[in-house]
């Protein structure tokens, strides 16, 4: 391969010409830039992109660390943070934590250590994230994904958990179900399951009821039927599960078929985040629909922002970006008999029972 020095003297110009030229650091005469452009198309002269980062103090390179790639709703996000770092001409890094803390914290440094422009990070925790601490203090651009804000000026891409919580609490509400329990992923694990937890509290309290404790679930556990079967049995059971996820809202119908309910005839199933996955299956599920991809894309267009310190960099931060209830045929309405539930047990059910009649306990 050619190198700098032949190309300086094909074009008859210093070397330090020639990099100015290829660098654009300087003006250079309309005859020498012809003259150098001839000599690199005839060398076949290729610039050493490491040693121009180098000198620019820039890799245009980007991380991003997520919880899963398993779990649609990040893969979603990372496209759609890849398709706008691509067209701006940076580079991605992607990590997986298998939200374990310490293994953020691992990614992030390794990251630094590749030097990275920026990074993008959906944390276990932005309040205590020890990934986030070593970020900050090496002043690195950064960009939080699905995480809120743990301190005024972070730039955070999510929705609002809370108040979708509450939505579609209250949509489960309407269908008459009063006995509802809340399956979260393990909340040390995932804020977004601690904050969708308040809004669903809130919305019970509100309701008149009072909120029952979340039942907390590992996210890579594919068969909950072992935490579910204590839920099941007697007619005091709850009537509809509100899963923090929808990877788990599907492992939770599925449990719940070994078992011998029918969803939503005999327990009602909604989910969060939207996954097509959820639209794929049957019943449908019903879900806190939000834009992934649109949150991925916003958020490397916030991080290359604050990297070039543009304007918008220094407003609007925070950012909570609309989430829809999507109907799914996984809530129906309240059965008006509840039986216990068993695998191979009689669930003595009334199928005479219209399913639009609701329970009124």
């Amino acid at each position: 391969m050619a190198n700098i020095k032949e190309v300086a003297d094909l074009a008859g110009c210093s070397i330090a010409t020639v990099s100015r030229h290829v660098n654009g650091a300087a003006p250079i005469s309309v005859e020498v830039r012809a003259r150098i452009e001839a000599a690199i198309l005839q060398t076949g002269y290729r610039p050493s992109e490491i040693g121009r980062s180098l000198k620019r103090q820039a890799t245009r390179t980007l991380g991003i660390v997520v919880p899963s790639l398993t779990n649609p709703v990040f893969a979603l996000s990372v496209s759609g943070f890849q398709a706008v770092a691509r067209r701006h001409g940076y580079n991605v890094l992607i990590a997986t934590s298998d939200y374990d803390p310490a293994i953020e914290a691992e990614a992030v440094e390794t990251f630094l250590g590749q030097s990275v422009d920026g990074l993008a990070l959906t944390v276990c925790d932005s309040l205590s994230s020890p990934a986030l601490a070593t970020i900050d203090a090496g002043g690195k651009p950064n960009v939080l994904l699905f995480n809120q804000a743990d301190m005024p000026g972070r730039q955070a891409v999510t929705v609002d958990n809370i108040e979708a919580a509450r939505a579609m609490t209250d949509a489960i509400l309407a269908e008459g179900h009063r006995r509802i329990v809340f399956l979260a992923g393990r909340f040390a694990a995932s804020d977004r399951s601690r904050l969708r937890y308040r809004g669903f509290a809130a919305a019970l309290a509100q309701a008149g009821l009072k909120p029952p404790l979340p039942l907390e679930l590992d996210f890579l556990d594919a068969t909950p039927d072992a935490a579910l079967q204590p839920l099941l049995g007697g007619e005091n059971r709850p009537t509809a599960l509100f899963c923090s996820n929808d990877v788990l809202a599907l492992g939770v119908i599925g449990a719940l078929k070994r078992l011998g309910a029918r969803v939503p005839d005999d327990m009602s199933v909604v989910g969060f985040d939207g996954i097509d996955l959820g639209q794929m299956v049957e019943p449908t599920l019903c879900t806190v629909s939000q834009p992934a991809r649109a949150m991925g894309e916003l958020a490397c267009e916030r991080l290359l922002a604050t990297i070039r310190s543009t304007p918008e960099a220094a407003t609007d931060a925070a950012r909570f970006l609309a989430f829809d209830i999507r109907r799914g045929g996984s809530l129906g309405p309240a059965p008006r008999v509840v039986a216990a539930i068993g695998a191979g047990q009689d669930l003595q059910r009334d199928n005479t029972t219209p399913h639009n009649k609701r329970e009124t306990a």
